[in-house]
């Protein structure tokens, strides 16, 4: 999680200076998702993600260099400086891409996980998705034909509560992960997105069920982005309540986790070697 934030932070800071072109969507704040889900799965499954991406194949262990020479254009990127921000991938940990285009990923996820089946391999795949995504039909045409051939495939909305500047209740009808009900799949809601440990526990309960040949599963995962929507965006409405940013805040996951750590043995200053390590690995990058 550390190495995401720091990541999305430089990133942050290099639009801004000019140093990336167009824009970048960052995960800070939702760190824990992303982590809770990569780490639940093995070296060789698949994902995909969306437009806020940089976290998934970091949280998979690619190497940080190499993402942010990809953001920067440059030749040396996973991409060799094509994909940039919105569409980097990296086949090495199993990242087959990102997209700019709303829900065009899960399908991706989807013929993986056939490609898993049809080659008899325990390969699982997961799809990475926000709660604008949600409503896509895509969503339910690859949770059906997944249902329908019982693939090993996860569905993870990420619900940072707002497709853009809109809140999702304004949206989205009742609870998005009763929706798998309707295709005969599990759906699991993790209430606490900012519990690292609650995510890891949903997701790989899902990932072994794909695993033994039981299918899909979709999960919705309530988090929250700290920042704008992208780095940049000035809005002319101040569209989310004056408290909302700090209540969730209070709830940072480096945070969390960083007691939880503590409470559990180890110390203030292990956390903090840690993260000046983690730093200097983004210096690097």
């Amino acid at each position: 999680m550390l190495r995401i934030r720091a990541f999305d932070e430089r990133a942050s800071k290099m639009v801004k200076r000019g140093h990336i072109p167009g824009t970048v969507h960052t995960s800070i704040g939702q760190e824990a998702q992303v982590v809770g889900a990569t780490m639940a799965l093995s070296d060789n499954d698949y994902m995909t993600g969306n437009h806020r991406s940089h976290g998934h194949p970091i949280g998979k262990g690619s190497p940080l260099g190499p993402l942010m020479a990809e953001l920067q254009g440059k030749s040396g990127g996973v991409c060799k400086g094509k994909g940039g921000s919105l569409h980097l991938a990296d086949f090495a940990v199993g990242s087959l891409g990102e997209s700019g285009i709303v829900g065009s990923s899960i399908p991706i996820a989807m013929g993986a996980a056939l490609s898993s089946k049809v080659l008899g391999r325990d390969t699982v795949a997961l799809a990475f998705f926000g709660d604008g995504a949600a409503n896509q039909g895509v969503l339910y045409e690859s949770m059906n034909m997944s249902g329908v051939w019982n693939l090993p495939v996860i569905f993870l909305c990420e619900n940072n509560q707002y497709a853009l500047s809109t809140p999702a209740h304004t949206v989205t009808s009742g609870v998005i992960a009763e929706r798998a009900a309707g295709f005969g799949i599990p759906g699991v809601r993790v209430e606490d997105g900012q519990d690292v440990l609650a995510v890891y526990e949903a997701v790989s309960t899902a990932v072994a069920r794909a695993r033994a040949g039981e299918g899909p599963t979709l999960i919705e995962v309530v988090t929250y982005r700290y920042n704008e929507h992208s780095e940049g965006l000035r809005l002319g409405t101040d569209y989310r309540p004056a408290d909302e940013r700090e209540e969730w805040l209070k709830k940072d996951p480096l945070v969390l986790f960083r007691e939880h750590l503590i409470a559990n043995g180890h110390t203030a200053e292990e956390m903090d070697a840690l993260e000046a390590d983690v730093l200097a690995e983004v210096d690097a990058a």
